[in-house]
């Protein structure tokens, strides 16, 4: 069932997605409504999907992990056993921050993150050890220029 969203609760989720740990009157306050209706939009909106997991945002390089690699893969393989293989691979390390399958010459790129260059060589030993690619390259991000996860609503 498709929910309908309106400007109220575009503002609610922009104010969620600029601090989702707000309180309701903070938010409310903002948007020019009360609480009630504020928790209601957004229990309706966590109820359908709109809304997912709450989480925070960590500092990479505070915590250790100054090395972002942009990782692209081709591959020959693209049956199922294959595809399955990978998946698991990819889902079982916490390095793979993002991972997408791509149109074009490039089958995935993944955005892995890590202490620095050894490491990413562990992950990438680790990796083709378990699947077989026909082609990995590298890329070291030198500076991350914007990151968000904010949707321009």
């Amino acid at each position: 069932m498709a929910v309908r969203i309106d400007d109220l609760d575009r503002k609610i989720l922009a104010e969620l997605q600029r601090d989702a740990s707000q309180s309701l009157d903070e938010i409310a306050k903002t948007v020019s409504s009360s609480k009630t209706p504020v928790w209601n939009r957004i229990r309706k909106m966590r109820d359908a999907g709109i809304i997912g997991q709450q989480t925070v945002i960590l500092d990479p390089e505070a915590l250790g992990f100054e090395a972002c690699f942009f990782v692209l893969i081709r591959t020959s393989e693209h049956e199922a056993d294959w595809q399955k293989s990978f998946l698991k691979a990819l889902q079982e390390r916490p390095e793979v921050l993002e991972a997408h399958r791509l149109a074009g010459d490039i089958d995935y790129i993944l955005k892995v993150r890590v202490r620095n260059a050894r490491a990413y060589d562990a992950f990438y030993q680790a990796l083709i050890s378990e699947v077989r690619v026909h082609n990995v390259t590298a890329l070291l991000s030198m500076e991350e220029i914007k990151s968000t996860t904010a949707l321009p609503l």
